[in-house]
């Protein structure tokens, strides 16, 4: 259960329907999704979120599908069910394969029981590691 009303459309402030108007012509769509409209209440951290989502999402050294695999690597680690489920939807419409899908889920099921070996092993780092 959310802890905010979802902003529809009609309740949307200037600056907030400003941003859904760029969400909605960046990604060829009409549909805005709950994250966007939970935030919308506080138009200028919407914004904020916005510009650096798009910033940090675009094609750059790493293509957008890789982008969209590593937040669900990192959205499954850290719980977030919304997160898990939108980014998935994201990586499959960017190409994303099942066989991809399942690789990236044993990594990342790997790297979080090496993670807490070590953590509870309490191990240092080898030098040759240490940049």
């Amino acid at each position: 259960m959310g802890t905010v009303a979802l902003l529809q459309d009609a309740d949307l402030s200037p600056e907030a329907a400003a941003v859904f108007a760029e969400i909605r012509a960046l990604r060829g769509t009409d549909y805005v999704n709950n994250f966007w409209r939970a935030l919308a209440h506080d138009p200028a951290g919407l914004r904020a979120v916005w510009d650096r989502l798009k910033v940090v999402m675009a094609p750059g050294a790493l293509d957008p599908l890789v982008k969209e695999m590593l937040y669900v690597a990192v959205s499954t680690a850290n719980g977030c069910g919304y997160c898990i489920h939108s980014h998935t939807a994201a990586a499959k419409a960017k190409g994303m394969t099942t066989e991809q899908h399942a690789e990236l889920l044993a990594v990342v099921g790997m790297a979080m029981q090496t993670n807490g070996l070590v953590q509870g092993l309490g191990v240092e780092v080898d030098a040759v590691f240490k940049a």
